[in-house]
């Protein structure tokens, strides 16, 4: 068994280069995770080509591995639980066929420096929280994928993070993503191909740089206002109440002019409608002379 194992150690997979723990199987039309791998492998290099799957329990063997490469392959989304004991500091999976990255999907790497993820364009989700677990994130790069959406704590909430990519991403601009867009405009991180970070919808602001959408998200969302927006809300309260304390002025002595004149008309109909009285009768010549 020791002697096996020494030999698997000394061992170098078939058409790969294996050079100073290092093993490079660049563009070897691969279909499956090659065999027969050192153990003290510490860079193994698998881009370009046709992996679908990494298996776990052969993987995690790799107790040294800091460094995978699997850029451009056919990698889906049987990932999950599928780093456990790797020590990595540099992981690449992009230009692969990731729909979605969960809590789960790389909790356990702990000393993740580098992550990319680019170029997978079915990479529709990122749940919250998915990196909580790489404090020693520097560097994500989440480009050409999309996600439309992304829940600023997944982020924000990063020490360590350093350098981010979200160009070329399809963002709905809505005010969901509100929180995530000031983010983006007060942040300090470095934004790779920042040109690129660009509203697609909604239709009025399509294009629009992520970092120029301040003034947008906040009439749609109408929040985060600031001091002169108070001052104009105050001075439209301020006219819209007296001009309706004028109007109800007005109509106050509209109405008593109203009943001032209703009220004479009537009282002059009453003193043409009364009968003067009879005129006295003449005394009686008799009644005159007694």
């Amino acid at each position: 068994m020791g002697i096996g194992l020494v030999e698997l150690g000394l061992s170098c997979p078939k058409g790969c280069d294996c050079e100073h723990l290092l093993v490079n199987c660049t563009d070897k039309q691969l279909e499956e995770f090659p065999t027969r791998i050192p153990m003290d492998t510490r860079q193994l290099v698998l881009t370009r080509n046709n992996l679908t799957y990494l298996p776990s329990v052969e993987l995690n063997l790799l107790i040294d591995l800091v460094y995978l490469d699997c850029s451009y392959n056919m990698l889906g989304d049987s990932l999950e639980a599928t780093f456990i004991a790797l020590p990595l500091v540099y992981l690449d999976l992009s230009h692969n066929n990731l729909s979605k990255i969960t809590t789960g999907t790389f909790y356990l790497l702990t000393s993740l420096v580098v992550l990319k993820l680019s170029d997978n364009p079915n990479l529709e989700g990122v749940e919250k929280d998915s990196f909580a677990n790489n404090t020693g994130l520097r560097q994500l790069d989440l480009s050409r994928t999309a996600l439309n959406y992304l829940d600023v704590s997944t982020v924000s909430q990063l020490p360590s993070l350093r350098t981010l990519g979200l160009s070329s991403n399809p963002w709905d601009c809505y005010c969901p993503l509100k929180e995530f867009l000031k983010w983006v405009i007060e942040s300090d991180v470095y934004f790779t191909d920042e040109e690129n970070m660009t509203c697609s919808t909604p239709l009025h602001i399509h294009g629009e740089l992520l970092k120029n959408t301040e003034h947008h998200i906040n009439l749609m969302c109408f929040t985060n206002l600031y001091e002169r927006d108070y001052i104009f809300l105050m001075l439209v309260g301020f006219v819209i109440f007296g001009s309706g304390t004028v109007v109800a002025w007005l109509t106050g002595v509209c109405i008593v002019i109203y009943d001032r004149l209703c009220g004479t008309t009537d009282e002059d109909e009453d003193e043409e409608d009364e009968e003067p009285p009879p005129p006295p009768r003449p005394k009686k010549k008799e009644e005159a002379q007694v």
